[in-house]
């Protein structure tokens, strides 16, 4: 009788042993200024993945300062390469809520709030998408430093000063910018005036540090390949290096990040997510030797800007 119990608690235990569900493992990475995947001893910002090595429709993932206070927490149905979904709330370092808006397909839809570090209401603000399918949005309402309603519902007066030192502010009419707004940048020194009717921008003209003026029409421009971005797949394409032994083997997307730099140079090609047998270098190999792109310009200047390039390798590439 008491072998019987014996085996039978043994088997009880073992049961409940094996249907245990594995603990699941979250990945941690660390971020430069840049948002580029660094080493620890260069990261400025940290991200966790929650439960990264599991197979799941969407991923929460955290972001982190360097004092390893909450930046932003969201989530994403890509797990290597971040598109938001779904409500996401950024943070002061100081543990202070900054804003809380909702994203769709990596766009913000809806109402945005900001706050203030102090933990006073900031702003009112609203996205939709225009007839371009761009993300657009609204001023509401805002709310200066003294808690003065200065913009309230669509119509005032708004001005912002950033964490990076940059100031702008003009009037708000039926939510968009109306007439003459001015601002300046006190970490990259130069300032701009820009003419509005009615939302749209009619002229604009920075001012930069050695006082030389750059007009525009447009406040930012992206980086473009010089022949168009057909053409730049294309190169990829003829010029990707396939090892032989991935040859007919190995497929799969190769997911890389690299800067346009301001003279249109792609520079600092980091593999975000990568399908290894020599194929990762060889994606790296054709960013480092591709000619220089049409740089991204921010009010008449040009600007370094990150893009993200996915590479498709199919079975039968040869």
């Amino acid at each position: 009788m008491k072998l019987i119990l014996r085996v039978f608690f043994f088997l009880l235990i073992s049961t409940k042993l094996f249907s245990q569900t594995p603990t699941a493992v979250s990945k941690l990475v660390y971020l430069d200024s840049m948002w580029a995947e660094t080493t620890e001893e260069k990261h400025q910002y940290t991200r966790l993945i929650l439960e990264y090595y599991s197979e799941k429709k969407i991923y929460i993932f955290k972001d982190f300062y360097k004092s390893k206070a909450l930046k932003m927490i969201s989530s994403s149905s890509d797990k290597d390469v971040i598109r938001k979904e779904g409500q996401t709330i950024y943070y002061y370092e100081s543990g202070n809520k900054e804003s809380s808006v909702f994203y769709s397909n990596g766009k913000k839809i809806g109402k945005e709030y900001n706050w203030y570090d102090n933990g006073n209401l900031k702003s009112e603000l609203e996205y939709f998408e225009n007839k371009d399918k761009k993300e657009d949005y609204k001023i509401n309402n805002y709310w200066n430093l003294q808690k003065e309603r200065k913009v309230a519902d669509g119509n005032g007066d708004y001005e912002d000063v950033d964490e990076n030192g940059y100031e702008e502010g003009g009037k708000i009419k039926d939510g968009v910018p109306d007439g003459i707004w001015k601002g300046k940048s006190l970490k990259q020194k130069y300032t701009f005036v820009e003419n509005y009717k009615n939302g749209k921008l009619i002229s604009g003209i920075t001012t930069d540090s050695l006082n030389i003026e750059h007009p525009y029409d447009i406040v930012y421009q992206p980086p473009t390949p010089k022949k168009g971005i057909d053409s730049f797949y294309k190169f990829v394409g003829q010029n990707l290096h396939i090892p032989q032994e991935a040859r007919g083997k190995i497929a799969g997307k190769i997911h890389l990040s690299f800067i346009v730099d301001k003279n249109g140079k792609l520079v600092e090609p980091t593999i975000l997510k990568g399908i290894g047998h020599g194929l990762d270098e060889s994606a790296i190999n054709v960013i480092t030797f591709a000619k220089n792109w049409n740089p991204g310009i921010k009010r008449g200047m040009s600007v370094r800007v990150k893009y993200t390039l996915p590479i498709t390798i199919a079975k039968n590439t040869p």
